[in-house]
């Protein structure tokens, strides 16, 4: 995942092949078509970055639907770069600080942003240099678990630490899940919009969307919370570059 200066402990995490850095093809899918709708109306071949693109998964999956644009994978992490490469066409490293993305600003017109902000030390200085690369009306495709999740709810309420929520980088202390991905800040619905606004954009839409590690018997419940997205496991968030 592409960071801000990550501590020592940070980098070593994120080179480490066992980390997952993909966010999964059906959340990938549903996001890809959000950007397609959004991109609809537009002709002209545009520039797709997807930042944190780990390895590589939602850019390759979004490819087929948006035919014409040129989609470039951007990570810091070497390791996921060299998982990247044999899925996209471009993927070089880049870093979310001022001025740290390889591009001139107002270069892009849609950003890809899946999984991501949830492992920034920084996602002020994040969004700043998103904004900065995106052109005016750009389209920022953002995606996120969610901390108000319906079943992170009643986890609370019965004095459990809520899936996604991480306390160590080392283990799972005191939640369910059996992978640390290294999640350090998590948002609800409410909080996602505020801060995207806060950062120069216009919110357009928001959706939720299921997560894959919910147990089997509870899946159809996951899917039916997708309906009201302050409920749902993840949240997909399309903005605009005010």
């Amino acid at each position: 995942m592409t960071t801000t200066a990550p501590p020592r402990g940070l980098r070593d995490f994120y080179e480490n092949p066992a980390v997952p850095v993909a966010s999964g093809t059906p959340r990938s899918l549903r996001q890809a078509r959000m950007l397609a709708t959004a991109l609809g109306a537009s002709t002209a071949p545009g520039l797709i970055l997807d930042i944190g693109c780990g390895d590589g998964t939602a850019a390759a999956t979004a490819a087929p639907l948006l035919p014409g644009h040129r989609i470039i994978g951007v990570d810091w992490s070497q390791d996921a770069l060299t998982r990247a490469r044999p899925r996209l066409a471009c993927a070089i490293r880049g870093e979310l600080t001022d001025g740290g993305l390889p591009f001139r600003t107002a270069a892009a017109d849609a950003v890809l942003f899946s999984e991501v902000i949830e492992h920034l030390t920084d996602p002020d200085a994040a969004l700043d240099e998103i904004r900065r690369v995106l052109r005016p009306g750009g389209h920022l495709m953002l995606s996120t678990p969610n901390l108000a999740a319906w079943y992170n709810r009643a986890l609370l309420l019965a004095g459990v630490q809520p899936v996604f929520s991480e306390v160590s980088l080392r283990a799972i202390h005191g939640r369910p899940g059996r992978e640390v991905v290294g999640h350090l800040r998590l948002y609800t619905a409410r909080a996602l919009r505020e801060f995207v606004a806060a950062a120069g954009f216009e919110v357009v839409r928001l959706e939720g969307a299921p997560f894959h590690g919910v147990p089997r018997p509870l899946r159809a419940l996951d899917r039916l919370a997708c309906a009201r997205p302050p409920l749902a496991s993840i949240l997909l968030l399309h903005a605009r570059r005010t």
